[in-house]
């Protein structure tokens, strides 16, 4: 999957893997090297190979590295590429003979949020939680988010369910955790891969390379004391990261909220998607259920949130998802989005985050 990501990206671009001068590997779950293992099968031209792993933000974090390369002028053409192979069920962890280094992360969601689900939908189930205790949200506002992913997913070949489900249909499913989460809620494990490239301005012009979608502001954020401190699942699940990065990126583009025409967000859980609406500025705190009820998260709103479907329908194989969102939004501002394509998007938003924690948010500028 990786091998043919790469192959796919340097026929898009025009490049051959000769021009590669770095590649960043991104994956979860693999032993060491396994970024060599893929890359090799394109060439061996002897260039830095570095492994990536930040968990669900592994993509967007192996994207980061190869931008900042790019943008230092330590390099002129770099490589991200990330893929995953997943097993069914819960994510869990692989080695149980040592510390995890998620103990500080469980312990807290143990103390906060009672439940018997697995961590992970206890995670995020319990951050919608909180938000439903705050602000009066309720369990048919996830089943809305999951419903508007389906209607979007239907017309993105590249998504793993394209079935279009209704609100009905997700409260219906099988309930994960009594009126707060049901099955169709969560994102499956998902097999995947895909790579970007990413040169400089001058490379660009020098080989006559379209430049037709620039990163025009990249941040990423690791946990702050909050994310213990103030005993919340929100905070528990990365809620200040995401503020904290979207804020750094809007002050560094010198842009605002209401300057993004499309996003791509990372919604494992619908209840993730809601709270980032509010997290990334989308709408105020509190302001989720509105935006939802209004329609401003899908076409015709004002900002169309995950046209590909998102994590939730087009799936999400951990290390690949970042640059995944990556391909999504190049091709809304190429405009070659074809039946999801927002019309007139210039501007995109990506958002990928990963318990334990980073955050990586990045916006794309058309032309």
């Amino acid at each position: 999957m990786g091998e043919q990501a790469i192959r796919e990206a340097l026929s898009d671009s025009g490049l051959s893997f000769a021009d590669i001068e770095q590649a960043y590997a991104g994956y979860v779950y693999g032993d060491s090297t396994c970024g060599q293992k893929v890359i090799y099968k394109v060439g061996m031209t002897g260039i830095p190979v570095f492994n990536v792993n930040n968990n669900c933000s592994t993509g967007s974090s192996a994207l980061y590295m190869a931008r900042q390369a790019v943008e230092s002028g330590l390099v002129d053409c770099a490589l991200a590429v990330g893929f995953e192979q997943m097993q069914p069920g819960a994510l869990g962890s692989v080695w149980d003979d040592r510390p995890s280094p998620f103990d500080d992360f469980d312990t807290a969601c143990n103390d906060i949020f009672d439940s018997d689900a697995p961590l992970a939908l206890r995670y995020f189930g319990g951050a919608g939680k909180s938000h439903m205790d705050k602000y009066g949200t309720e369990i048919s506002d996830f089943a809305k988010i999951r419903a508007k992913a389906s209607r979007h997913a239907k017309n993105n070949p590249k998504a793993l369910f394209r079935t279009e489900m209704s609100e009905g249909d997700v409260l219906q499913s099988p309930e994960m955790i009594p009126g707060v989460m049901t099955r169709l809620m969560a994102c499956p494990p998902t097999c995947g891969a895909a790579a970007a490239i990413l040169v400089s301005e001058e490379f660009a012009k020098k080989r006559g390379l379209r430049a037709d979608v620039k990163i025009i502001a990249q941040s990423m954020k690791t946990d702050f004391p909050s994310t213990f401190e103030a005993r919340d699942m929100m905070q528990l699940v990365g809620y200040d990261m995401t503020g904290a990065a979207a804020k750094d990126v809007y002050e560094k583009a010198g842009i605002g909220p209401q300057d993004i025409d499309v996003v791509e967000l990372h919604d494992c859980f619908a209840h993730n998607e809601l709270i980032t609406y509010e997290g990334l500025g989308l709408c105020p705190e509190g302001g989720a259920q509105k935006f939802i009820a209004d329609g401003d998260n899908t076409y015709g709103g004002r900002v169309v949130t995950n046209p590909s479907g998102g994590l939730l329908s087009k799936g999400h194989p951990l290390g690949a998802t970042g640059l995944a969102q990556c391909y999504e939004l190049t091709h809304q501002l190429r405009g070659t989005a074809e039946a999801r394509q927002v019309e007139g998007a210039r501007l995109a938003l990506q958002h990928n985050l990963g318990l334990g924690g980073a955050c990586v948010v990045t916006l794309y500028q058309a032309g």
